[in-house]
């Protein structure tokens, strides 16, 4: 009877030694566990009333701070164990991305509840910097999971992660210099809020989720190249209302001049990303000194830093053909396998989704895309298309891809050929199905996309082709896409 009036709340970490033993649990726990764990406590905490706002924020604090390892392991583990996994792949995200929400909320609640006129709010005070760096850092962990599934994000977000540090601005916090987690460097407020900022201004929609990961280290790396200034210089290349549900964006022309807006550019760190991708090239490894969580090679992080190059310089990078506007549908199937028989003439259920074209250009075009359950899209995917109506093939790769709503995405396409055949080649006694982008000529080169597998060094492929018959010996491969490759070929004989 006497606990019904307690004013302590109903909740195992009221207890300070049930806390202190949950919490030690959750740093010892593997990563899955502790990550899914972590994220229901954090829950129950933002459900859960009676708690005092120290305490409260005290608890969220602790329990971040305990599950962060395990949570970047985690992290970690979606994108090596994940890829060509689509349903392991699926179910990793969906944990990371939870938890990081959980985060967001609960830092979110005990910065309402600051803001309420309650007793407490004087006692946790001196804990702002913290309670406010953490959440932009949630906030901007948030955001890069949203990226790792191209979206959508939300116009809203903008605003929520505006607020935070311009609350932080007015309490005159933003750059007091700040340690986030036990062990990491010196950052600050406005520091976390920038590296959102170039993040969502590097073009993410274009990279892997591993190469939005290490892009994603670079920023860092490079982010004291970068400054958030009030001022308008003619070097500003991007701007943001701190105030408004809008992302960063390219100054195309001067925005509202409002005492929320503010300006960064890249300029300085261009020279610093140059001389960084010299650096690799010459000594044929990353520098030990840039912190990117794993070892890459040369081949996976160049092509990343002159993508960030590209997205941070003051000219945006020019499409190489001009794109015009056209409204029609078009006949969509994907994975080599499924293409090879549908331009064999196999008319049976490959999975053929139709899709509505935007625009196209000689290299390709940009279309409208329906998102199924089976979310197989993704940058690098090699899809066979085909106008509803015609009878001709072609043949690209998806480079570009943006989730608009919960079911609904927008997909850039590069066009590989506008005139592939499927054709079944002989590669030393073993059948290969290879789909030719070239018509062949002798002593000139000649594409194949074809699998891994049937690829062999100094095999030649021999296969029949409009009565003629065609060897061909491979060279170098232009793309590996995972499950096909892209191979030059030399054309020895075709008659």
């Amino acid at each position: 009877m006497l606990g019904l009036f307690s004013s302590k709340p109903d909740h195992p970490l009221a207890d300070p030694r049930e806390a202190k033993r949950i919490l030690a649990e959750l740093a010892a726990h593997e990563p899955q566990a502790a990550v899914e764990e972590a994220g229901n406590w954090l829950e129950s905490l933002v459900a859960t009333a009676g708690f005092k706002l120290s305490q409260r924020l005290e608890l969220v604090l602790q329990i971040d701070e305990a599950v962060i390892v395990p949570a970047r392991r985690l992290g970690r583990d979606y994108l090596a164990q994940g890829r060509g996994n689509r349903a392991l792949e699926s179910r990793l995200w969906g944990i990371n991305h939870a938890y990081w929400g959980h985060v967001v909320a609960a830092y979110s609640d005990c910065l309402a509840r600051y803001r309420l006129p309650e007793k407490e709010a004087e006692a946790v005070k001196p804990h702002l910097p913290m309670l406010y760096g953490r959440l932009v850092h949630s906030l901007a962990a948030r955001l890069k999971w949203d990226q790792f599934r191209y979206g959508p994000i939300d116009a809203e977000f903008w605003a929520t992660l505006g607020g935070v540090y311009l609350a932080a601005v007015d309490a005159k916090l933003a750059q007091k210099p700040i340690v986030l987690y036990p062990g990491g460097a010196e950052t600050c407020i406005e520091a976390e809020y920038l590296k959102a900022l170039v993040f969502q201004s590097s073009s993410m929609d274009n990279l892997l989720p591993l190469e939005i990961e290490i892009a994603e280290r670079f920023i860092a790396y490079f982010l004291p190249h970068f400054s958030l200034i009030r001022e308008v210089k003619p070097e500003n290349v991007y701007w943001v209302d701190a105030a408004k549900p809008l992302p960063p964006t390219r100054l195309a022309k001067l925005p509202e001049v409002t005492a929320t807006l503010r300006f960064f550019n890249g300029t300085r760190a261009i020279e610093a990303v140059t001389q960084t991708i010299e650096q690799i090239r010459a000594e044929l490894r990353v520098p030990p000194g840039i912190p990117l969580g794993d070892q890459y090679p040369p081949e996976a992080v160049i092509p990343v830093l002159e993508h960030l190059a590209l997205c941070w310089g003051p000219t945006p990078p020019m499409r190489t053909h001009a794109r015009h506007r056209v409204t029609s549908r078009l006949d969509v199937t994907h994975e080599l396998a499924a293409i090879h028989r549908r331009m064999a003439g196999d008319r049976g259920d490959l999975g053929v989704e139709s899709w509505v074209v935007d625009d196209v250009s000689l290299g390709g075009m940009g279309a409208q895309v329906p998102i199924s359950r089976k979310d197989w899209i993704r940058i690098g995917a090699l899809i066979g298309m085909q106008a509803e109506g015609g009878d001709n093939w072609l043949l690209g790769i998806i480079r570009r891809y943006a989730r608009s709503g919960p079911n609904e995405g927008a997909v850039g396409i590069e066009t590989l050929s506008k005139t592939p055949r499927a054709v079944v080649a002989d590669a030393g006694g073993f059948q290969t199905e290879a789909i030719l982008l070239d018509v062949p000529e002798v002593g000139e080169y000649a594409r194949m996309v074809l699998a891994p597998a049937a690829l062999e060094e100094k095999v030649a492929l021999l296969f029949p082709l409009d009565g003629l018959r065609a060897r061909l010996h491979p060279r170098e491969t232009i793309e590996d896409g995972g499950d096909y490759l892209v191979v030059n070929f030399f054309v020895q004989s075709f008659s």
